[in-house]
């Protein structure tokens, strides 16, 4: 080997090195990176749930504090080993709806609430419903107040929502005395009920969202994880609303920071039954009501024609 290849060749192996030097730091950054990316997709997977729902347990308000008449209701929901568990929930019974002779022109409302909290932050807009006219039914889901059960999922909370809607019926309610109320998490549980109950009387949905899976996608943190393939409670209620044969009421507020009101305006615009939609000027998520409460109720009368 002449001195010229010897040095060429230690200049190869000098560079070599170098490389390999900056190499495996990259190498093992990029192993790094890939295994938090794996971890997060895992967790997203798994731990989706507790994303979704926020449920609490203690009652920190009933419709007494806002002077209504009310009974505590539990309601079993039968599970796949035999056993039961009991849904808690409120009966607000509107007087002059309970002592019509004509049973048959009575009205109520199953209210299906959000994915936060529990019934008692609903317990003053119950109220408002019930004055309006209807009878209500307000049910908090399992693992949600006092009812019983482990944390919510998808598949569970429809389950209760048919049970309450079965309860309404044993106690001799028809379907078409049944108005469906549900507000963000609840529009969609609503939407779900809806489509398996044809002759229900209308459905409410206030504040809601097209399919978790494209609220998900509003989140600029979830944008680089393939959300389509990771999200398995999905709520896909822009795929619900087409089969619909319903009357549904949309109501969304304008200035609502949580869910925008165009994911309203696209449910409205895929529903192929009879259809309304109303937006709140300056309406939050939870305040539409207190807002403009006679565009929010007369809303409700024109549409549904009560």
């Amino acid at each position: 080997m002449t001195e010229s290849s010897l040095e060429s060749s230690h200049h190869d192996q000098a560079a070599k090195r170098s490389r390999n030097r900056w190499l495996r730091p990259v190498a093992i950054a990029g192993i790094a990176i890939a295994s938090f990316y794996g971890s997060v997709c895992i967790a997203l997977w798994f731990g989706q749930t507790r994303l979704i729902f926020a449920p609490e347990r203690e009652i920190t308000t009933t419709p007494a504090k806002f002077n209504a008449k009310y009974e505590d209701v539990l309601i079993p929901v039968k599970k796949a080993d035999g056993n039961s568990e009991n849904i808690y929930g409120w009966w607000l019974p509107n007087a002059k709806q309970e002592e019509k002779a004509d049973l048959g022109d009575r009205k109520v409302i199953l209210y299906l609430h959000g994915n936060g909290k529990n019934i008692s932050a609903n317990a003053k807009h119950a109220n408002r419903l019930m004055r309006m006219g209807f009878s209500v039914l307000l049910i908090d889901y399992r693992g949600y107040g006092r009812s019983e059960g482990a944390f919510p999922n998808e598949s569970s909370v429809y389950i209760d929502a048919q049970t309450a809607w079965d309860y309404l019926i044993s106690k001799g309610y028809k379907p078409n005395q049944i108005m469906i109320y549900g507000h963000s998490l609840g529009g969609a549980i609503a939407i779900d009920l809806a489509t398996k109950h044809p002759d229900v009387l209308g459905t409410i949905v206030e504040a809601s969202f097209t399919s978790i899976t494209e609220l998900a996608t509003l989140e600029p943190k979830y944008r680089v994880f393939p959300i389509n393939l990771l999200i398995h409670q999905r709520f896909d209620s822009i795929a619900k609303v087409r089969s619909l044969s319903v009357p549904v009421l949309y109501i969304h507020g304008t200035a609502d920071d949580l869910i925008p009101a165009a994911m309203s305006q696209q449910l409205f615009e895929a529903t192929s039954s009879k259809k309304q939609i109303v937006l709140i000027p300056n309406g939050g998520h939870n305040n539409n009501a207190s807002t403009n409460e006679p565009l929010y109720l007369n809303s409700i009368r024109s549409f549904f024609e009560l």
